[in-house]
C-alpha cells in the first residue's frame, strides 16, 4: 500500500511515496518543482496556481511510474492564509509571511490587546508574521477583502479544497494563526471580537488523520486514478515532530531547513514569563501535543548566500568552507529580524557585523563561518532557555530534516552546547506526514508505534 506525501516548502515542493515493507518504511521521491515568493506590484505574494499545478504534475508521475497511491496529504508552512467569495475564488492576493505589510503592526495590536493577555490566550511567540497580524493590517489597509470573505482557508486548506471541494481548518497549522485559544484548543472569540474579525469564516478544527475526501472527478481523470485525501499535520514542523526519532519524554528538537524550530513537545502549554520573554511559541501538534519552540532564522540565511553566488557551491561545499574558517571569531543574532527578507544576505550580515564592532567576513568561508557558528550559538542559547523554564536537563538535541545533513553545523552544535546531537532522519517531514496518513488508515494504532518504526526504519548519525 502507497501513501503520497506532497510536503511543500519555502523554497522546494516534494511529492514522496511511502510504504512499509517487512516492518520498516521505506519512501521514493516521485517529482520535485520549485517555490518561492513573486513580487506582484511590490508584495511577496505565492503563486497558489503554479503551486497547485505541480501538485497535480507529480500526483501524474505516480500513475507514470506504476506506484499508485491509496491516500495522500499536504503540508505546508505556517501562518499564511487565503480568503475566499462565496464562489470559492481567493480575494486579493496569496500574500507570504515575509511580506512588509505588518510592519508596525505588532505594536498596533498590542495598543489594543496587551503582549501578555494575547500569549495568555494563545500561547504564541511574538513573530511579526503571524497571521493575527497579517489580518489586523488588512482590516486597515483593504477591509472589503474581509467583508468579502467567506471562508478563511490556510494554503495547505486550500490545497486540499481545490483536489476534493471540501473546506476544513486544520489543526496544527491553525494553531500557528495566534487566532487559537491554547487552552481550549478552538477559535478564541475574545481574539476575533476584539479585532472585528468575523467568526464565520473559520470552520471548526479538524486534526491530523481526518479523511478529507475522494478527488474531485475533474481531478481524478487527470491524474488517471482516484485516492483519499487525508489532513496530515499540515505544518510542515508539526509533520517533522512527528518523525523525532525517539519515545522519551524529555526530548529537545530541533526541526532544521529553511527555518530553524527548536523545542520540546509538552502535553500542556507553557506561559510562563520566562517562555513570553524569548519569544517560545506553544503551537499544536499531532494528538494535542503541544510544540513549544522557538523560531531561529536556520538555513534561510545560508540559502540566500547561495542564491548571491550565483549557485557556484553545493551546501555541501559551503559546510566544509565554514568548517575550515571555524575560527573565525565573529556571531550575528539568528532570531534577528533583520534576516528575515534583506534585499541582500551576505550584505546584511556584514553590516551587522559592523554595527556591532566585530570583524567583517571577507571570504566565502568566513561568511558562512558566521552563520553556522550563529546558529550553533543560537540553539545553545535556546537550549539553556528551555531547560531553564521547564526545570529539566537535555543531554541531547535531536536534529532532524535536511539541516540534519549540515556536517559542520552538527559538530558546532555539539561543541558550544556541550550536547549530544542526534541527526536525522532528513526527510522528517514527510515521513511525518506519511505517518499521518498510515495513523489514519490503521496501520499504526498510536504516534509510539508510529515513532518506533522511523526508529526501526531510519539511521541517525551521533556527534557526541
Amino acid at each position: 500500500m502507497f501513501h503520497l506525501a506532497i510536503d511543500i516548502g519555502a523554497s522546494s515542493g516534494r511529492h514522496i511515496l511511502g510504504w512499509l515493507e517487512d516492518g520498516v518504511m521505506k519512501y521514493e521521491e516521485v517529482y520535485r518543482f520549485y517555490n518561492g515568493l513573486d513580487d506582484i506590484d511590490g508584495t511577496l505574494c505565492w503563486n497558489t496556481k503554479r503551486l497547485f499545478k505541480e501538485i497535480v504534475e507529480g500526483m501524474k508521475k505516480c500513475a507514470e511510474i506504476g506506484k499508485i497511491p491509496t491516500t495522500m496529504a499536504i503540508d505546508t508552512w505556517g501562518v499564511d492564509f487565503v480568503l475566499l467569495d462565496s464562489d470559492g475564488k481567493i480575494i486579493g492576493n496569496s500574500v507570504g509571511y515575509r511580506d512588509s505589510r505588518t510592519e508596525g503592526y505588532v505594536e498596533k495590536t498590542f495598543e489594543v490587546m496587551s503582549k501578555r493577555k494575547l500569549y495568555d490566550i494563545t500561547g504564541l511567540g511574538t513573530n511579526t508574521f503571524n497571521t493575527l497580524f497579517q489580518l489586523v493590517s488588512l482590516k486597515d489597509n483593504y477591509p472589503e477583502q474581509l467583508e468579502n470573505a467567506v471562508d478563511f482557508l490556510i494554503i495547505p486548506d486550500y490545497f486540499v479544497f481545490l483536489l476534493t471541494g471540501n473546506k476544513f481548518n486544520e489543526y496544527t497549522n491553525a494553531s500557528t494563526t495566534e487566532l487559537i485559544d491554547v487552552k481550549t484548543n478552538s477559535w478564541s472569540q475574545e481574539i476575533l471580537d476584539t479585532f472585528g474579525i468575523k467568526k464565520s469564516i473559520f470552520k471548526p478544527l479538524s486534526m491530523p488523520g481526518t479523511k478529507a475526501g475522494r478527488l474531485l472527478p475533474e481531478i481524478s481523470a487527470e491524474i488517471g486514478y482516484d485516492l483519499d485525501v487525508v489532513l496530515a499535520a499540515s505544518h510542515d514542523t508539526a509533520s517533522a515532530v512527528m518523525a523525532v526519532p525517539s519515545n522519551d519524554d524529555n526530548v529537545m528538537y530541533i526541526s532544521s531547513g529553511t527555518w530553524s524550530l527548536m523545542g520540546i513537545e509538552s502535553l500542556t502549554p507553557q506561559l510562563a514569563d520566562i517562555c513570553m520573554e524569548h519569544s517560545f511559541t506553544n503551537e499544536g501538534g499531532y494528538d494535542f501535543r503541544y510544540r513549544v519552540l522557538k523560531n531561529i532564522m536556520g538555513l534561510w540565511m545560508i540559502q540566500n548566500v547561495k542564491k548571491e553566488l550565483d549557485d557556484k557551491y553545493s551546501f555541501a561545499e559551503l559546510c566544509d568552507m565554514a568548517a575550515e574558517n571555524g575560527d573565525f571569531p565573529s556571531i550575528v543574532d539568528a532570531v534577528d529580524n533583520r534576516f528575515l527578507a534583506p534585499k541582500n544576505m551576505t550584505e546584511e550580515i556584514k553590516a551587522c557585523c559592523r554595527d556591532t564592532n566585530q570583524k567583517v567576513p571577507e571570504t566565502v568561508g568566513q561568511l558562512t563561518a558566521v552563520i553556522y557558528n550563529s546558529l550553533a550559538k543560537c540553539y545553545t542559547d535556546c537550549a539553556d532557555e528551555i531547560e531553564q523554564f521547564t526545570g529539566k536537563k537535555y543531554s541531547a538535541i535531536n536534529i532532524i530534516g535536511g539541516g540534519s545533513n549540515a556536517d559542520y553545523l552538527n559538530r558546532i552544535t555539539a561543541k558550544t552546547s556541550g550536547r549530544t546531537v542526534l541527526a536525522g532522519p532528513a526527510e522528517a517531514t514527510a515521513i511525518g506526514n506519511l505517518l499521518a496518513q498510515m495513523l489514519s488508515v490503521g496501520t499504526f494504532k498510536c504516534l509510539t508505534e508510529a515513532r518506533d518504526c522511523v526508529i526501526k526504519s531510519f539511521d541517525i548519525k551521533i556527534y557526541n
